[in-house]
């Protein structure tokens, strides 16, 4: 089932209460959140097709990250090491999530869920350890 999704037509009532086509943006990591906390979650899971978040993304010596605490997460989104196109959206809504639920927050690789969700691969984001 698919419950969060950028598609579809967004509109405005107009003059006369006809509906008329908007531009707009929705944010799939931030909705992710959105609906974790509407539904109560424990965990958020950010599963894209990258092992984890990575120091130095894209050059030779690129190293993976194994835990951001909320203060490097917010740091490296507004120096630019989490770059707006990249990683910083998945960044920004895992540390919102931990930040307002404590839960856990987590972004990795989809084919390595499980082993995210156990803290065994990906980045942990957040301030608590377990």
């Amino acid at each position: 089932m698919i419950a969060s999704d950028g598609g579809g037509i967004p509109v405005e009532r107009v003059a006369g209460g006809a509906l008329a086509g908007v531009q707009a943006v929705v944010d799939k990591d931030l909705a992710a959140v959105v609906l974790a906390e509407a539904v109560g979650a424990g965990a958020l899971l950010l599963l894209t097709d990258v092992r984890a978040v990575q120091r130095g993304w894209g050059t030779p010596g690129a190293t993976p990250i194994r835990h951001l605490s909320l203060a490097e997460a917010q740091a490296g989104i507004a120096d630019g090491t989490f770059a707006a196109g990249s990683m910083g959206p998945k960044v920004a809504a895992a540390a919102a999530f931990a930040a307002r639920t404590g839960g856990l927050a987590a972004i990795g690789s989809l084919d390595e869920a499980a082993m995210v969700l156990r803290g065994e691969a990906g980045t942990r984001v957040g301030d608590a350890t377990a």
